[in-house]
């Protein structure tokens, strides 16, 4: 059998998706005897467009250990994120770490982690070898960028980063401050931080928002939660495109535009009635707090089933059983009976997955296509009785099926760390729906929340059309249903600028249904929109990574789909399972140190090293790094949120070396501003946040 060996196929493409954060990183002395460097400091910088986030989490550790220290850093990624960049600080100098084309060393020091690390690391941690030893009382920071699609439920979005450390280390930290910055094209109705972490500042003017948490000297016991909630009377097409010129980019795709579409789906009697079977292994391995909540889980459906809708029930162990031999039609007596049914329900025994299918598939056969045709297949088992070679198995379930001529939407729901994940999301993708994966104590939570997201269906099989043909590299590849509070983000490059109307398309009520939209591509950069690069490559790789998993390995096509995931994550800076953060590049990045050219060894004419401080009151140094010869004035020119013009600097530049221009906001308000470095033949995009 074919196991993925890789913990990256969880929920990607998958817009619906719970995209819980995890917490700060850790610098890994002894993984097996939970030794670490003293955590000292957190500093967590959030920008958010709409729903995609990109969060800098910065951590500072010291080295009280008495002895200098082989480190390795261990960042517990948050599912659905993919990392674009990590850098470090030693003895005064920043390392930033290229991407190399190699998956990522997943040995610590001192071996196998104890179980408080596995624990607080999850199911996708990111690794790190500090390639020189930490000094004894020396610092060490480490600063590790991810980018996200936030979650999204009936107007409301939710960025989760939890902060609770004390599994690590259970002592005061002298400072933990998170800056939060949220622009939006939809209005901002409300926004709040939800968690009990000391509030600073908080403002929303409708269509910018900040919250800042400060505290010190304090244990970090409190995970940060935000909610913030988009006007529900705003629904349609919010779209954002930026033209990056060509000597920026490794390709000739043209630009690139990102679109979150929420139909207005009018009334709930437009809502499209569902032909629904929860299939629910109760194996052995799944006694316990496993078992309890995904009983709970399997109430709360059963509890908020629409009328009209017809359900059944199919739990296998070693034996399969059914709840009724057909899909029974919800009423308040289907409804008591299946909760007894669940009641009743017992771990014990092997994990028959092959024989599960074989009794709920056919059930629908009196199905047609003007229902929602969903199955929720939940286990936490590798398959152990009946067919269990992933290959035979997956051409069992898809010829199953095909036998019905009905278009099913299957979900699966992994638990734990001995699921097969590869059978789960191949499983999934080739019958039109997702896998999730989860941790042993999230069933109860992540089951009823996705059903609540999947409850009202008001547009099936869905694509997108436009009317200019010079669009091309849209994803993803298929779109997934569309629900009533739910949203689609869809992500593309084009190579001719101007207006052009997207065609959403899809079925309801087995009739088809279309919705038209504009979608306005710009012809210049918008730096407010430098996301836009990293979120098309994330959406194209994991693309990409289905149609890898589908193939033998050793295949020719499996080969150059590799390759070419390779080549994509280290062209636009997306980490993907074939590639890692590797040897670093140093770049001393502080404005107040001398820069060693010789230490800035990047490809290309310019480089970007931020602005310092940041956040700032009321100036900042905002600083680059030139690898040419170029002669002449760079234009520095700030936008604010709104992407209006505020200031336009000149700096004289002769040639290679580092430079550094003073910028003073000291006459605006506190917010998110941006800018862009012109010299002539490309440009250099950035933000900065300035807080009175």
């Amino acid at each position: 059998m074919i196991r993925s060996k890789y913990f990256f196929l969880v929920t990607f493409l998958l817009l619906f998706s719970y995209l819980n954060s995890y917490s700060n990183g850790v610098g890994v002395v002894n993984a097996s005897t939970g030794i670490y460097l003293k955590l000292t400091g957190t500093s967590i910088s959030a920008s958010v467009e709409m729903q995609v986030s990109v969060t800098k989490s910065q951590q500072l550790f010291y080295n009280n250990l008495g002895s200098d220290k082989t480190v390795a850093y261990a960042f517990p990624l948050p599912e659905g994120a993919s990392s674009t960049e990590l850098r470090w600080k030693l003895n005064g100098v920043w390392h930033i770490a290229p991407i190399s084309p190699s998956p990522q060393d997943t040995n610590l020091p001192g071996g196998t982690m104890n179980v408080n690390l596995r624990n607080y690391l999850g199911a996708r941690p990111l690794f790190f070898s500090i390639p020189e030893q930490v000094k004894r009382d020396s610092l060490l920071i480490v600063q590790v960028t991810y980018v996200q699609l936030l979650k999204y439920d009936f107007g409301n979005v939710f960025y989760d980063y939890p902060n609770d450390y004390r599994l690590i280390q259970n002592q005061t930290i002298e400072s933990q401050e998170l800056a939060f910055n949220l622009s939006s094209q939809r209005t901002i109705d409300s926004i709040r931080l939800v968690s009990l972490n000391p509030l600073t500042s908080l403002t929303n003017n409708g269509n910018t928002a900040t919250v800042i948490s400060n505290q010190y000297s304090a244990i970090p016991s409190v995970n940060y939660k935000i909610k913030y909630s988009l006007n529900l009377n705003e629904l349609g097409l919010y779209s954002y495109s930026t033209r990056i010129p060509d000597s920026q980019l490794p390709d000739t795709l043209g630009g690139f535009f990102l679109f979150i579409a929420e139909p207005n789906p009018g009334s709930t009697a437009n809502i499209i009635n569902k032909v629904f079977t929860l299939i629910l292994d109760r194996s052995g391995s799944m006694s316990g707090t496993k078992i309890i909540q995904a009983k709970n889980a399997a109430a709360y459906i059963v509890n908020n089933l629409n009328p009209g809708d017809k359900f059944n029930i199919v739990d296998f162990e070693t034996n399969v059983y059914s709840f009724r031999n057909r899909h029974v039609p919800y009423s308040v007596q289907t409804r008591d009976s299946a909760l007894t049914y669940i009641q009743n329900i017992s771990a014990s025994g092997s994990t028959n997955i092959s024989g599960a299918y074989s009794t709920a598939v056919p059930h629908f056969n009196a199905a047609n296509d003007s229902t929602a045709n969903i199955i929720i297949f939940l286990t936490d088992g590798l398959p152990t009785v009946g067919i269990t070679q992933t290959t035979q198995l997956l051409a069992h379930v898809r010829n199953l099926i095909l036998t019905t001529e009905t278009k099913i939407f299957l979900y699966s729901f992994g638990i734990g760390t001995d699921v097969d994940q590869q059978l789960l999301t191949l499983m999934s993708s080739q019958n039109n729906g997702f896998a999730e994966f989860l941790l042993n104590d999230q069933v109860e939570e992540r089951i009823t929340n996705f059903y609540r997201r999947i409850k009202n269906p008001v547009l099936l099989s869905p694509s997108v059309s436009f009317s200019s043909s010079y669009i091309n590299n849209v994803y993803p590849n298929p779109l997934q249903n569309l629900y009533i509070g739910q949203q689609m983000i869809v992500s593309g490059r084009y190579t001719e600028s101007g207006p052009v109307t997207v065609t959403l398309s899809g079925r309801a009520f087995n009739q088809p249904v279309t919705y038209n939209y504009g979608l306005n591509r710009i012809d210049t950069p918008d730096v407010r929109y430098q996301f836009l690069t990293k979120i098309w490559a994330k959406q194209k790789i994991e693309n990409l990574l289905i149609l890898y998993y589908s193939l033998n390995p050793i295949s020719p096509e499996a080969i150059a789909l590799k390759q070419q995931i390779i080549d994509l994550s280290i062209a636009y800076g997306v980490i993907s399972p074939f590639t890692s953060f590797g040897t670093p590049t140093h770049v001393n990045t502080e404005g107040n140190e001398n820069v060693n050219e010789t230490e800035l060894n990047f490809s290309g004419n310019y480089k970007l090293l931020g602005n310092y401080p940041n956040p700032f009151n009321p100036s900042t140094n905002i600083r680059f790094f030139v690898n040419n010869k170029f002669l002449g004035n760079a234009i520095v020119k700030i936008f604010n949120s709104a992407g209006q013009l505020v200031d336009l600097i000149s700096i004289s530049v002769n040639g290679k070396g580092y430079y550094s221009i003073k910028w003073d906001a000291s006459k605006l308000s506190s917010g998110v501003y941006f800018y862009a470095i012109e010299f002539g033949d490309e440009i250099l995009f950035s933000k900065m946040l300035y807080l009175k």
